[in-house]
């Protein structure tokens, strides 16, 4: 069994600040309404909060694109709010995450604007600055955000930066110590303010290829993804431990990376007992469906397909350490309405779905809305999206031929405003988020789908998500759920998700029936008793019927169970 940490009992939870609820009236999100939700979280049963960027910044990327590391964006409010916040946290027994944005920084930080004045100087060096090829990019990797990863500096004809995201978004060189010992500084100071450590954003962004040579196109604008040039660059576990010893480890800091691009084999160096960090985040089910040449691309994602991406991550993870599980963040759709199909999206649905990635090996990691089932917007207009992201994916969707009507539909189903509306907290005035006008529209459904109206419903997402997290500080069933191992049961089978979890004192077995029509499945261990069951009707809900050596389950559609076996 692995070597036991403070948080792996505990859920996580992440809030977009922007998104939240805002206690001023402005339309914007901030550290104040987070305070005031402070309860609703601690009776959810989270113990863990990370907070998306508040930091000081031109918000070109909402907030990752950092100005100022010091300092609280004034449209969040003030560092006394943000340590107000933190001390209200710790009563509560929560702790705090803040995001740790350090592959780049805003064009706007004060490093990048001596760098400016100077690329030659002490600042130049801070970042990749590099000549061109007779006035053309040093070489064709692709930004994520579209376009290649080269701008040209202003003032001079052949200099040129580079970024891995957006243009305004230098990406800082970690090949300076003394940009890393900047850095660890930073950290350091946060730590000291008393949060309990950080989400790394994009931090397999920090080793370059330092060739900085051309690699085969992928798409017809002759550059390659960001993937390829990762692929190629080697060094990276140097840094990332240097950061830990430096900065984290004599804190024993929390810290969770966002990792895409890992090598399989490298995993137990991530996030094994010497590992770079606590844990990283799961993405397995995220990666299904992508294409290399664009959002137009993709393909749809099946529930068994979903299922068969967590057991073959949990069989690669579980004995070298806990990876976070989640259904979605800032930077994906909905994932209701990503992978249950639309007979399946009520609240049966939603709550099969939420035992699925809650009942696994794993940190659970809720999203803002995701405990009530939030779902995705329906955009009338290219006009109403703000991400950045999106707004590159319905250029590319038009360039390969689609009509703007078309390419609107490619964009709504993936785009990240989806999970950055405002939470729906009532049926009231803009969904009870703030009494202004919020910085992006709330979604339509706030009148049906909001936290008021669940709270007081025993058979509501909310109730179940609160059943399902409470599993993990329960006397009987804790150590099953947080450490038990998991292991396929049923795989064979079409619309179904089954797995053991196997304890020392218990053994629970997870069905999920993931069709509208009822089914029978043979079990071959006598059931104990139904630990958890997404139907609250009592009769004739469950129906096990005995055989020789075990148990048939007769199970409702879109029926999630947990039995004691």
């Amino acid at each position: 069994m692995m070597k036991k940490k403070w948080w792996h009992g505990k859920t996580a939870y992440q809030i977009y600040p922007k998104s939240f609820m805002d206690a001023d009236g402005d339309g914007i999100g901030d550290l104040k309404g987070i305070t005031g939700k402070l309860d609703y979280l601690k009776e959810l049963g989270i113990g863990i909060v990370w907070i998306s960027p508040v930091y000081q910044s031109p918000f070109v990327d909402q907030g990752y694109d950092i100005s100022d590391y010091y300092a609280i964006d004034p449209s969040f409010g003030s560092m006394d709010d943000m340590e107000c916040l933190l001390k209200e946290a710790k009563k509560r027994g929560i702790a705090i995450v803040m995001d740790l944005v350090v592959n780049h920084c805003s064009d706007q930080h004060a490093w990048f604007q001596a760098a400016l004045k100077d690329p030659f100087g002490k600042y130049g060096k801070y970042f990749y600055i590099k000549e061109g090829k007779n006035g053309k990019p040093p070489c064709n990797w692709r930004s994520y955000f579209g376009g290649s990863v080269w701008e040209k500096l202003p003032g001079y004809d052949n200099l040129f930066y580079l970024h891995m995201f957006a243009r305004e978004q230098p990406d800082l060189n970690w090949e300076n110590p003394e940009v890393r010992q900047e850095i660890y500084r930073m950290i350091r100071w946060w730590l000291d303010k008393g949060i309990a450590g950080f989400r790394l954003d994009a931090i397999i962004n920090i080793k370059k290829d330092l060739r900085f040579a051309d690699l085969p196109a992928d798409r017809d604008d002759g550059m390659c993804s960001p993937a390829a040039m990762l692929a190629q660059a080697d060094g990276i576990h140097a840094f990332l431990q240097e950061m830990k010893q430096e900065a984290f480890a004599p804190y024993e800091a929390f810290t969770i990376g966002e990792l895409f691009d890992f090598r399989e084999e490298e995993l137990e160096r991530y996030i094994g007992e010497d590992g770079c960090f606590e844990s990283i985040f799961d993405f397995a089910p995220h990666m299904l469906g992508a294409s290399g040449r664009g959002w137009y691309d993709r393909t749809p994602v099946s529930l068994d397909e979903f299922r068969d991406a967590v057991f073959e991550s949990k069989a690669v993870s579980q004995r070298i350490g806990m990876m976070a599980n989640i259904i979605e963040n800032h930077d994906e759709p909905r994932g209701v309405s990503r992978y249950l199909p639309e007979c399946g999206r009520d609240e049966t649905g939603k709550k099969l779905l939420a035992g699925i990635s809650l009942m696994s090996f794993g940190l659970p990691f809720l999203y803002q809305g995701q405990e009530i089932g939030m779902t995705n917007k329906h955009f009338q207009s290219i006009r109403e999206v703000d991400d950045i992201n999106t707004l590159d994916e319905y250029k590319v969707a038009l360039e390969h031929g689609f009509g703007e009507e078309e390419a609107l539909q490619i964009i709504s189903g993936m785009s990240r405003d989806n999970a950055r509306t405002p939470m729906q907290w009532s049926s009231g005035i803009h969904a009870g988020f703030s009494s202004g006008a919020p910085w992006l529209a709330e979604n339509e459904n706030y009148g049906e789908i909001n936290v008021e109206e669940q709270e007081g419903r025993a058979d509501s997402v909310l109730s179940f998500y609160k059943e399902l997290i409470a599993l993990r500080t329960d006397p009987e069933y804790a150590m099953t759920v947080v450490y038990g191992l998991q292991e396929p049961f049923g795989r064979d089978m079409a619309d179904f998700t089954g797995f053991y979890r196997k304890g020392t004192k218990h053994t629970l077995l997870v069905l999920a029936n993931c069709r509208a029509k009822e089914r029978e499945v043979e079990v071959l261990h006598t059931v104990r008793r139904v630990v958890l069951n997404n139907y609250v009707e009592p009769a004739d809900c469950v129906r096990i019927r005995p055989f020789e050596g075990g148990s048939r389950v007769v199970m409702k559609g879109w029926q999630f169970l947990t039995l004691e076996v």
